[in-house]
């Protein structure tokens, strides 16, 4: 069965960074385009970037971009997010997710998305 493991996340004083990864199995990882999502207390969960396939496209939120980079080895079935100059902005839970297929420019929408992982916790202290 389809499954994503994320790992990486902990706690961080601002300024510093991190990098998220995410496992996947059980299917052939490098048919499908991926992403980032985040969600903080309170807040709904939002997307973070995404990425194609053949690693050609990558989109990003307009609060990461510069900060974030989102990576994939598809000989490793993984999928990587580096994550700099944090701010306590940043603090949420951060899943992967597998992009059911079609246009990627609607990334940023949960429901084009069909497997989650269970979330890995990132915290920016000030």
């Amino acid at each position: 069965q389809v499954r994503l493991v994320e790992s990486g996340g902990g706690s961080v004083q601002a300024g510093g960074s991190l990098r998220l990864s995410c496992a996947a199995s059980g299917y052939t990882y490098s048919f499908y385009s991926m992403a980032w999502f985040r969600q903080a207390p309170g807040k709904e969960r939002e997307g973070v970037a995404a990425i194609s396939t053949g690693i050609i496209y990558t989109y990003y939120a307009d609060s990461v971009k510069g900060r974030f980079t989102i990576s994939r080895d598809n000989a490793k079935n993984t999928l990587y997010l580096q994550m700099s100059v944090l701010t306590p902005e940043d603090t949420a839970m951060y899943y992967c997710a597998r992009f059911r297929g079609g246009a990627l420019n609607n990334w940023a929408q949960k429901s084009n998305f069909d497997y989650w992982g269970q979330g890995t916790q990132v915290t920016v202290s000030s």
